[in-house]
């Protein structure tokens, strides 16, 4: 209820600030570029109401640059960790031999692999050691068959084992987790594995997450994902595995900053009242947010809600500024990047109407409607159907609005995607396959998982 009080609150502020919109005019933004990442922090419009306090929304939005040679890129450590407990039987397993070989293949000869396997137990197949040198792997790959229980926990646990064994700041660590069915064997909350999750990341080991199948446990394997910065995947088909796996594994490959840290000051009496989507956190009227790695060519973004104290008519001044902290990949070498917002006030209603950014509220829009999605998912398991499609109606006749306003047919899109599954759940409840979706649809969001 928090978040929808909240979330009520900024919209009626956000609406009656963009009443009249016209046209997105260019913001005060502060932009710094570094050899590896660039920053840039705005507000959600250029220019504000003179003589009034009132909320804003604030991005930090840092894009990883990609190297000026293509084949540039740090080594890779990578653990794979596939389920074969007797549901992945048959093509699934057939499935998941052909990604983890695939996955393989896309690897340097002096990247590291590892492979772990878990059903009823848990056992690593091939220890941690140089591509070249596990010239064997595929062979070891391709003779995994399906049986027993599944030990998601303790094959993860082991997945870390393996990494730590070469956790030099020159690798980028990642694992790959693939599951079908539910943790039933040792830890199985989503509790534990988001514990195990945050403790990983401090160790800069990232764990993706891919679901295949209906029978999987989505909030386990979100949890995981989002606590440790990894991605996570819904596969509902198999055959759609090898591609997960080359997607997630293009991501790898691309990293460019690793540890990656923002820390905000504010300016000018602006107070920081709640970071969205991200979990960061705000003390003495400062914020921070953690993003573990970024990719190349990749946006990843933080949203802030920012409390602006009123100003005079024609005065400018700084709202806040931030200072991106993060290990360069490449180099290995520490790197910093800031920049800094400024926000102008004007008596002139068309002059702040006009000012309206566009890329800000598209990105506010999106993460409002993923909080809604994990509402809804949670009134859905209450056994509160209705009130979850009410909910889901609601938020997608915002972000029809909020689309037709700005002219972004994107939100038009995801607005429709909303009805559908609005009126698909007032009818019939909501569906594992629909659960699953909204669980990892709401997470890649968050993420900005998805390409720019």
């Amino acid at each position: 209820m928090k978040t929808r009080n909240r979330e009520q609150t900024m919209r009626a502020v956000m609406a009656a600030m963009a009443a009249g919109f016209a046209m997105a005019a260019a913001t005060a933004a502060g932009i710094g570029t570094g050899d590896a990442v660039t920053c840039r922090v705005e507000l959600d419009r250029g220019v504000l109401p003179a003589g009034q306090a009132q909320k804003a929304v604030l991005k930090i939005s840092l894009e990883g640059v990609a190297p000026a040679v293509k084949r540039d890129r740090p080594p890779v450590n990578l653990a794979i960790v596939l389920d074969k407990s007797g549901s992945m039987q048959g093509e699934k397993i057939a499935r998941a031999r052909e990604a983890a070989i695939e996955a393989v293949r896309r690897l340097d000869a002096n990247d590291i692999v590892s492979l772990v396997v878990y059903d009823s137990g848990v056992r690593t197949l091939s220890p941690a050691r140089a591509v070249g040198k596990a010239g064997d792997i595929e062979d070891l790959i391709r003779g995994i068959e399906a049986n027993g229980n599944t030990a998601l926990f303790g094959g993860i646990g082991e997945a870390a084992s393996e990494l730590r064994k070469n956790l030099e700041p020159r690798y980028v660590h990642r694992a790959i987790l693939l599951s079908d069915g539910l943790a039933n064997v040792g830890p199985s909350s989503p509790e534990e594995l988001g514990r195990l999750g945050a403790a990983l990341i401090k160790e800069g080991i990232s764990v993706t997450t891919v679901g295949v199948g209906t029978d999987y446990n989505e909030d386990l394997m979100a949890r995981l994902a989002r606590s440790s910065d990894g991605n996570t995947y819904f596969v509902r088909e198999s055959a759609d595995l090898v591609r997960i796996f080359l997607e997630e594994l293009g991501d790898v490959l691309t990293v460019v900053a690793k540890k990656v840290r923002i820390e905000i000051d504010f300016d000018g009496g602006a107070k920081p009242v709640a970071v969205l989507g991200r979990e960061g956190r705000i003390t003495d009227g400062k914020a921070e947010v953690t993003l573990g790695q970024l990719y190349g060519g990749q946006e990843k973004f933080a949203l802030i809600e920012v409390e602006i104290p009123a100003g005079e008519a024609g005065a400018a001044r700084g709202v806040a500024t931030a200072r991106v902290t993060f290990e360069d990949a490449l180099s290995g070498k520490q790197g910093a990047v800031g920049a800094a917002a400024t926000a102008k006030f004007s008596a002139d209603e068309t002059e702040v109407a006009s000012a309206v950014n566009r890329p800000v509220r598209k990105a506010y829009e999106m993460n409002l409607n993923a909080a809604v999605q994990e509402e809804v998912i949670d009134l859905a398991d209450q056994g509160k159907h209705k009130e979850a499609a009410r909910r889901l109606a609601e938020s997608a006749a915002n972000l029809r609005q909020a689309g037709e306003k700005f002219g972004d047919p994107e939100l038009g899109e995801k607005a429709q995607e909303m009805e559908q599954q609005a009126r698909e759940l007032e009818s019939a409840g909501m569906s594992s396959v629909s659960r699953k979706a909204m669980r990892a649809d709401s997470l890649q969001t968050i993420n900005q998982q998805r390409a720019k």
